[in-house]
């Protein structure tokens, strides 16, 4: 695998080739370090079996240093020249490419089954697409992405957290996050203005006690304020600030925490009060913002 992966010419020559440039609109910031390539594909602790989903594949850099290290790849380019470039980059027999936006994609599209998603994720959609394909493709048994730093410390951030929040509850609902390193900007084409970071994930069974849309539900409301207590942030959402209070009592969570206090576990009990007999929530979001905005 050591061999044939892009360079800093190879990946300016391939882009001045096929007359692209990267767009800031599509996140695009191309990784152009074969060391780098490496250590992420070390770091996914891939098996020879698994399936790798790789989003954003661009001018191909890591989609080539996957393709050596699994049984099949499949990559989702929203960019339809890269996307009908990338198989003469990467001349496998095992990958497929797949034209479309990974925020769009559903899981009987791939074929095989994708096992883990690797990628290095456009900034702009990073937490949206990671639990979108969680959601989507239960065959994934978990994970590395590459994003943004600030981002990365938001989804692996645990309760009490100054970062931790919407991201960091939902990936929590799916899988255990934990950082697996910093990459510095130099390594990329054109060069960003923030650090990255990796985060590792491993898929593990969803809390029990109530749906995954009731639970996202509490979880956007809580945070939608976040500086108000949970008895005042759960009254739109609640159908009033007492009936709240309400539901957190008998959840057996103080109407005067805050939402960045709870685990994902206590989310779901929020939810599970809200649908016995006497809960009566609207488990609808309420002033929500969407699930990537963690204000």
């Amino acid at each position: 695998m050591a061999d044939g992966l892009l360079g800093p010419a190879e990946i300016r020559e391939l882009a001045a080739r096929l007359g692209v440039a990267p767009t800031k609109k599509l996140g695009q910031n191309f990784l152009h370090d074969p060391n780098t390539i490496r250590r992420i594909v070390a770091a996914a602790a891939l098996r020879p079996d698994d399936v790798a989903l790789e989003v954003g594949p661009g001018l191909g850099s890591l989609t080539l240093g996957l393709a050596g290290a699994v049984a099949h790849v499949h990559a989702v380019e929203i960019d339809p020249i890269l996307a009908a470039a990338l198989p003469a980059t990467v001349t496998a027999a095992h990958l497929t490419v797949h034209p479309a936006d990974a925020l769009k994609v559903t899981g009987d599209r791939f074929d095989p089954p994708p096992t883990m998603l690797v990628a290095n994720l456009p900034y702009n959609v990073a937490v949206p697409v990671v639990l979108h394909l969680l959601a989507e493709l239960p065959t994934l048994r978990g994970g590395l992405v590459m994003v943004q730093k600030e981002v990365a410390d938001r989804l692996i951030a645990g309760p009490g957290s100054k970062v931790y929040g919407v991201p960091s509850v939902k990936l929590a609902w799916y899988a255990e996050a934990r950082s697996a390193g910093k990459v510095p900007p130099a390594v990329f084409w054109p060069v960003p203005n923030v650090d990255s970071g990796l985060v590792a994930f491993t898929r593990r069974e969803p809390p029990t006690g109530a749906g995954r849309a009731e639970v996202f539900a509490v979880v956007d409301a809580a945070f939608a304020q976040r500086r108000k207590t949970l008895r005042a942030a759960l009254a739109g959402w609640a159908g009033g600030a007492a009936r709240a209070e309400d539901i957190l009592v008998r959840a057996g969570i103080s109407p005067q925490a805050r939402g960045e206090s709870l685990t994902v576990e206590q989310f779901v009990a929020i939810a599970a009060a809200a649908t016995t007999p006497d809960g009566g929530g609207k488990l609808s979001p309420s002033g929500a913002q969407p699930e990537e905005v963690d204000s």
